[in-house]
């Protein structure tokens, strides 16, 4: 358990570690590709680690130093597992190789920890199926542990069922240029987490291969081709540098993050104007985003469909705000590492908070932080849910982390950084 010790007023420049979204896609098109690539300044946490292990075991090195991971590209060739790929609680590597195992040619088990098995990947199933797929959920509950008995993609059509979860839509497309035949992929509904597809296509633009695609993200045509071995520069993770101008937020401080550019590849950057909305200064700054805090925050009505990682944020400032926050669409974040949308509000009412939840949005009503105490947080095993009220902390005296570790899954040092703000 950690306790944070509140600070009358943050001013600080900080970096974050490389986007964990941007590094697991890169590591994928990299591992494909024919050759040697490096990545520069990509996430070293648990996520990556686990995908980075989970491509070792299918024939595919990757030597990881501090700033710079070298890829040993196989051209697509994936060689069969001598054991089960196990990725603990990492629903993206999850997703995305369970489309790369697809492209093998043996068995392939893919298995992770209690709540994995929780979350679903059937839409994903049913989509490799109409690529010719033989897959099953062992349980058969459309959750991990899979089974997958690999002889290639055959391409063509196929449909997904849902587009809840965008990772659903990145796992196809990454390796839908490895079909025997090029590919079509409808997507039925709409696609949530837009900015997560959009990055998916910018990084197989980078590393050589051009997607064809509708504004709604519900229509690809992905040619054949393969990766081509490139240097590729990640950027700073700009939902872990979420919690950093939270803080500036609630302090009436001063946060500078150094390396998130403007524009993002990443949506989650997408949080900074909804904090100048809330009343905060933003301005670009060199390479990064400068976001100074106001004294007086006002509550907002917002969709977060496209950022759901950084809702419990979000949601978490708007406890120190003036008035009613409102945040829809969110009902994916029910399938999260854990239900963030329950244990959100959980969390902030045990801080004294007054909220309301409803099937795909929450309510927060704020009076600028005066109903709020100190409260022993649960994290739920939850790197997101650790960060986001570590920010409350740094205000309301009393507020003690339990589970704190958690955040190796995403940003291992976060607490080291994070006391840099004291």
């Amino acid at each position: 358990m950690i306790e944070i010790k509140p600070v009358s007023k943050v001013d600080a420049t900080v970096a974050v570690p490389g986007s964990k979204s941007l590094t697991q896609r890169a590591l994928i098109a990299a591992a494909l590709a024919r050759g040697t690539s490096k990545l520069i300044g990509p996430l070293a946490s648990e996520d990556t680690n686990y995908t980075a292990n989970a491509l070792g075991q299918m024939g595919i090195s990757v030597e990881r130093e501090e700033d710079v991971w070298t890829v040993y590209g196989s051209g697509g060739n994936i060689a069969t597992p001598g054991k089960e790929i196990f990725l603990g609680n990492n629903g993206t590597a999850t997703r995305f190789l369970t489309s790369v195992a697809a492209l093998g040619y043996g068995e392939f088990r893919i298995d992770g920890e209690e709540r994995m098995r929780e979350r679903p990947i059937g839409p994903l199933m049913e989509a490799l199926q109409g690529w010719g797929v033989d897959i099953t959920s062992v349980q058969s509950t459309g959750c991990p542990p899979l089974q997958i008995l690999s002889k290639g993609l055959t391409g063509g059509a196929t449909i997904l069922p849902e587009g809840k979860s965008s990772q659903y839509v990145s796992s196809l497309l990454l390796v839908a240029p490895y079909a025997a035949t090029a590919a079509t992929l409808e997507v039925n509904g709409e696609v949530l987490s837009k900015p997560y597809v959009a990055m998916t296509l910018s990084v197989m633009s980078d590393f050589g291969v051009s997607v064809e695609c509708n504004e709604e993200f519900t229509s690809f045509i992905i040619p054949k081709g393969k990766y081509r071995a490139m240097e590729y520069e990640i950027e700073g993770d700009a939902s872990n540098a979420s919690y950093f101008w939270a803080a500036a937020a609630i302090t009436g401080g001063r946060v500078t993050v150094s390396n998130v550019p403007v524009p993002s590849l990443q949506g989650d950057a997408n949080l900074v104007p909804l904090l100048a909305r809330m009343g905060c200064e933003v301005k670009r700054d060199g390479g990064g985003i400068t976001l100074t805090g106001r004294e007086r925050l006002k509550g907002i009505t917002v969709d977060m469909g496209d950022m759901p990682d950084v809702v419990p944020t979000l949601a978490v400032v708007a406890a120190f705000a003036h008035g009613k926050t409102v945040i829809n669409n969110i009902a994916h974040l029910r399938i999260k590492e854990c239900d963030r949308l329950t244990a959100t509000l959980a969390e902030l009412t045990k801080m004294g908070a007054k909220v309301e939840e409803g099937d795909d949005y929450m309510v927060i009503h704020g009076d600028g932080g005066a109903c709020l105490h100190g409260a022993e947080i649960e994290t739920y095993n939850d790197h997101r849910m650790a960060m986001s009220f570590a920010v409350a902390g740094l205000r309301v005296p009393g507020v003690r982390i339990t589970g704190e570790s958690c955040v190796a899954k995403s940003f291992p040092d976060f607490w080291e950084r994070f006391a840099q703000l004291g």
